[in-house]
């Protein structure tokens, strides 16, 4: 005999506006969907958090190219693999105080590791919008990321118009969802001109 549980998850946001989103899930110890809601819901907890600990007291500086470099000179791009290979980039962390470093050190808690991780996003985010949070191109994209429309950007935030954070944050759940990691979104980038 075999029992299945179904739940339903309100959420309420922050202008007490409520979305809801179902699920149902096989509630046996162990099973791949009650380990999926979890990890979500551990993600969820850790977004919340960083949310609460982050706080833009004044627009971030840019680092330009030359500087988020400068005396070091640790970064390095491997290529791995044959047919169409694997690219790992690696690069020295982003001066403090930036977007750039915001960023560098949220990637982890989407399970992108910086190391590994941190030069195609910023490849991919100085190409979109040079790291400007209030970067705006004519079809309408904004921020960070690019998002299109830019309120798409509300789910992660309410401020995502002026807060640099809440930009990265949806911006690292959009290329966790779509391509995997960042590199895989700077692949797309380069090979299709957009992600």
């Amino acid at each position: 005999m075999g029992v299945t549980v179904a739940g339903y998850l309100m959420v309420r946001t922050d202008q007490g506006q409520v979305a809801g989103a179902a699920f149902a899930a096989a509630a046996l110890p162990g099973s791949r969907a009650m380990a999926v809601l979890e990890q979500q819901r551990e993600q969820m907890i850790v977004m919340d958090t960083a949310t609460h600990t982050l706080h833009v007291v004044r627009a971030p500086k840019l680092a330009s190219r030359a500087s988020a470099t400068t005396g070091s000179t640790t970064g390095s791009t491997t290529t791995t693999g044959g047919g169409g290979g694997v690219t790992t980039a690696s690069g020295p962390p982003p001066n403090p105080g930036t977007a750039q470093s915001i960023a560098y050190h949220m990637m982890s808690s989407f399970g992108f590791s910086p190391s590994s991780q941190w030069t195609c996003l910023d490849d991919l985010w100085q190409q979109e919008s040079g790291w400007n949070y209030q970067a705006e191109n004519a079809s309408g994209a904004f921020g960070i990321p690019q998002a299109l429309p830019g309120s798409k950007m509300a789910s992660a935030g309410a401020d995502w118009q002026t807060n640099p954070a809440t930009q990265i944050k949806w911006g690292l759940g959009y290329i966790q969802s779509i391509y995997g990691t960042p590199c895989g979104a700077w692949s797309h980038e380069q090979a299709d001109g957009y992600y």
